[in-house]
């Protein structure tokens, strides 16, 4: 297995405004609302009261947050349609779908190494995998 080389993925970037977009998207990404207002948007676009019912726990407050934050990224799109009352959607953008897998591999590490973290969280590992040399 190689080692990423992390500093030198922020380097390729060439120049300090794409290294300070890695660090914001990072931030945007591990956010406890962003990956599940992206799940709730990945079947199909839904309107905000829609999101919040899927997002169990988000106030509105949050919500409006993190779609802002998305939407200014590219990752999210607002639809307004001019009906009385006015209708808004939210939607992944093609941007935003491409998150979907990378979204999935993370699931599935923790599917595979998650029971392990638990262990480790509670003092009591006695799993080699958790402690395995790289």
């Amino acid at each position: 297995m190689t080692k990423p080389d992390i500093a030198g993925t922020a380097a390729v970037c060439g120049d300090e405004s794409l290294r300070a977009v890695v660090r914001d998207l990072l931030t945007t990404i591990g956010d406890k609302w962003t990956l599940a207002v992206v799940a709730a948007l990945v079947e199909r676009d839904q309107r905000f009261t829609a999101i919040q019912r899927d997002v169990a726990g988000i106030s509105h407050r949050m919500l409006t947050k993190t779609l802002r934050d998305l939407e200014r990224d590219g990752l999210v799109s607002r639809s307004v349609y001019a009906e009385v009352p006015p209708r808004v959607e939210y939607g992944l953008t093609p941007l935003g779908r491409t998150l979907v897998d990378t979204i999935d591999a993370l699931i599935g590490w923790v599917g595979e190494h998650g029971p392990a973290v638990l262990a480790n969280r509670r003092g009591r590992s006695r799993d080699t995998t958790a402690h395995a040399a790289p």
